[in-house]
């Protein structure tokens, strides 16, 4: 579909809309024959006047559905007990730290051997050599200018299971 064709499409939709909604009348509560009128609802500052106001006395009934508003984040655990689904919990250390947390902060040749500083999200600043497992890979070698980690891939539908990920010294990232 070419671009034009888009932006026609979006154009008559957005046209057809304000027409489709003031020819619907709103029966959110159903009217009762023999019940007061209720009063006016008070003036309330509209943002696009083509669309029409709820009722005052207008109530969402969910019907089973969960409120939009609320975050799914963390959803059935009590903060101060930690009841609810297992919550997974990340080692100390180096073991704890995720591939794409880790900034190299320097590089030291000690014996012989390059050993990497880095900082995890927690700020604080760790030593890694190669061969030291991260939660998600190993540490597969430490050069004078970059760490290589082989990450494990967890995506069902990689056909690769591991990938080379390379932390520079200077800052930024290559993955092969």
């Amino acid at each position: 579909m070419t671009k034009f064709r888009m932006t026609a499409i979006v154009l008559m939709a957005a046209l057809a809309l304000p027409l489709a909604v003031g020819a619907q009348t709103p029966t959110y509560p159903p009217a009762k024959k023999d019940a007061a009128p209720a009063p006016a609802p008070a003036p309330a500052k509209k943002v696009n006047p083509n669309l029409p106001a709820p009722p005052a006395n207008y109530e969402y009934a969910s019907d089973g559905r969960r409120d939009p508003f609320l975050s799914l984040v963390n959803r059935g655990i009590d903060a101060g007990t930690q009841t609810g689904p297992q919550v997974a919990r990340r080692a100390e250390g180096v073991p704890g730290l995720l591939t794409a947390e880790i900034v190299v902060r320097g590089i030291v040749l000690t014996r012989g051997a390059y050993v990497a500083m880095v900082a995890g999200a927690d700020k604080k600043v760790y030593s890694v050599r190669a061969g030291d497992k991260l939660a998600d890979g190993v540490v597969r070698t430490v050069t004078a200018d970059a760490v290589v980690i082989l990450q494990e891939v967890n995506d069902p539908l990689s056909l690769e299971k591991q990938r080379e990920v390379r932390k520079l010294l200077r800052g930024g990232e290559e993955v092969k």
